[in-house]
């Protein structure tokens, strides 16, 4: 398989499109000219980009849960209850796990189950088994932009299914929907497969339908440093763009350092600005959103509150576009409506607090955005030098190279050398810089942050510092100290 960052053409596109919506009956009810008229009357309230682009010039924190159940008027009721009850300014359908591995015959039967057992038995919504019309009925049921969430790797008829069904945002890439959710599944496989979602998507532009697109941001959601997710943004947003997608919003996944996360977030929409300007992609509109803690929680729900709160705060001071949002129930398994509701009122209260409020530019901050701004540089410069230009070609031989390196991915694609742990003021740095193409001052800065950490707490750098750091915030700490 040969992959080039370059626009699908008309023949390929429409030929691999033929073979998509053939893998189940419901993507022969997709008509894309239908789909057009169907969009252009959708209500500018329900629809993502208007949403999320208004925000950004207001400088609101909009929010977002997730939320996903396998019944059609269950799944509705759960949407409605979040708008109403949780204050939800933007909603999700997450998918199920049988849909995101293309197993639509076991979605099939799970949704039989579920009604036999009059509760959801998949962990999500299994929209290509519904398709288009009942899609359409999900949308047309509540007075916010919904967005598919999902896990992906091939995402296509997902996809055909649901820009048809009127969803007006769709999250995932070919990296982020790869290699921090599948094994054995090869980048330039996942990659040739997005470029048909985003191409899809630059169709839908083209003909006058705004899509919003979203890169998963956190990937493993672990200790992941600001650079590594940045980098993996900023190479999502630049395929995404070739193929025609014009609204685009990058992720973070929170830290727990506040400077950390706020410098992240101040970056990331700089960096993915500028090179979309440097790459000629200057008509692309670029928005941000936090993810609130990634990582384990407490079982307790007071605590966990302190979690969600923290996360909210992060999100309006760092000028987060919006911000994806926990329940109290996250160290227990799937919320109930009404925890996912609390999680949701309780982040309303500290953005709405915060609206105008900023957090000064201090010596501290703006060291925080030089180092992470130089990191990511260096890696999505040498992306592009290994790829002899081409960002597509390049990230494929970054990954194999270690030039990319996400911890804790469990795909065998991905090098697995760098340890991430916190320094002494809970900022993730690299104990471990595996093959990152970093300079000599910047691989420095990182050993004399870990180092400065053991001394503080009078240990050896070891790698018990990763693991104590992983277990930390369901311990109620965010630095793993030793006890």
């Amino acid at each position: 398989m040969v992959i080039k960052n370059k626009k699908l053409d008309e023949g390929t596109f429409r030929q691999l499109q033929q073979e998509v919506l053939r893998q189940w009956p419901t993507g022969m009810d997709v008509d894309f000219e239908n789909t057009v008229v169907y969009h252009k009357n959708i209500p500018r309230k329900r629809i993502f980009s208007n949403k999320l682009n208004e925000a950004k010039k207001n400088a609101d924190t909009l929010i977002q849960p997730r939320a996903g159940v396998a019944l059609v008027d269950r799944h509705i009721k759960l949407l409605q209850f979040l708008e109403e009850n949780g204050e939800a300014d933007l909603l999700p359908t997450t998918i199920d796990s049988y849909t995101r591995q293309n197993l639509y015959g076991e979605a099939e039967i799970g949704i039989s189950e579920s009604k036999k057992a009059g509760r959801s038995m998949l962990n999500g919504f299994p929209a290509v088994n519904y398709g288009v019309e009942i899609c359409r009925k999900v949308n047309e049921s509540v007075n916010v932009p919904v967005q598919v969430r999902h896990g992906t790797p091939d995402a296509r008829l997902l996809t055909e299914i649901s820009l048809a069904g009127g969803f007006t945002s769709y999250e995932g890439g070919g990296i982020s929907y790869n290699i921090p959710y599948a094994k054995s599944v090869s980048l330039e496989k996942t990659i040739y497969d997005w470029q048909y979602v985003d191409r899809l998507t630059g169709i839908y532009e083209e003909a006058g339908v705004s899509i919003n697109r979203e890169p998963f941001g956190p990937l493993t959601g672990t200790l992941v440093p600001p650079s590594i997710s940045h980098a993996v943004a900023i190479v999502e947003s630049l395929l995404a763009a070739e193929q025609g997608v014009k609204n685009i919003t990058v992720g973070y996944g929170q830290s727990g350092n506040l400077t950390q996360d706020v410098a992240a977030i101040r970056t990331l929409e700089m960096l993915t600005d500028e090179y979309m300007e440097k790459y000629g992609y200057s008509d692309v509109t670029i928005t941000t959103v936090l993810h609130q803690w990634m990582g384990g929680f407490p079982q307790d729900e007071a605590k966990a509150f302190g979690v969600i709160s923290w996360g909210a705060a992060t999100a309006s001071l760092s000028g987060a576009t919006k911000v994806i949002v926990k329940s109290p129930h996250e160290a227990l398994g799937i919320p109930t409506k009404e925890a996912n509701a609390n999680g949701l009122r309780a982040t309303k209260q500290l953005v709405t607090m915060l609206k105008d409020q900023q957090l000064p530019l201090t010596l501290e901050l703006e060291a925080e955005m030089e180092i992470i701004t130089a990191e990511t540089r260096c890696i999505v410069d040498k992306v592009f030098e290994l790829g002899n230009g081409d960002i597509a070609v390049g990230v494929i031989r970054a990954f194999q190279a270690g030039v990319i390196d996400v911890p804790f991915a469990p795909s065998k694609f991905n090098a697995g050398k760098i340890l991430p742990a916190r320094d002494n003021n809970g900022a993730v740095r690299l104990l471990d810089c595996g093959d990152l193409p970093f300079s000599k001052d910047i691989i420095g800065f990182h050993r004399e942050k870990i180092e400065e950490r053991a001394r503080h707490e009078r240990r050896a750098v070891s790698f018990q510092m990763v693991i104590d750091d992983i277990y930390a915030i369901g311990k109620g700490a965010l630095v793993g100290r030793p006890r």
